[in-house]
């Protein structure tokens, strides 16, 4: 079973800026999704960035223009970028994977794996 282990959280000033970093136990999966959601105290998880297979992203509103997300193919890692934190950044980031094949396994149905999260958290 392929597993994520996300790195880089932590404390940081408003207006700081952290790198996330999700990797995959298995290398030169194919995935169709990598993404980064959140969840702060009291809140529902949200999707926070999406990249695709072919490149293609996708920002929550809430920080476009701020967070990038990236990822290496042949690693089986995303990252995220995180510039001009806000204490409302503050929660628990966690990355996915849809997978679709290994290097010894196709699967027929994607597989959703979901890293344990890390904490960041935004504060004077």
């Amino acid at each position: 079973q392929v597993q994520l282990v996300e790195s880089g959280g932590g404390l940081v000033q408003p207006g700081g800026s952290l790198i996330l970093s999700c990797d995959a136990s298995e290398r030169f999966l194919h995935t169709n999704f990598m993404g980064w959601y959140r969840q702060a105290p009291g809140k529902q998880r949200e999707l926070v960035a999406a990249i695709t297979s072919i490149g293609s992203t996708n920002y929550a509103d809430s920080v476009k223009g701020r967070f990038a997300i990236s990822r290496e193919n042949g690693k089986a890692t995303v990252y995220l970028q995180m510039n001009n934190l806000k204490p409302e950044d503050t929660a628990v980031y966690y990355c996915k994977m849809v997978i679709t094949a290994t290097p010894t396994i196709s699967y027929e149905r994607p597989l959703e794996v979901w890293g344990q999260g890390t904490l960041v958290t935004v504060s004077a």
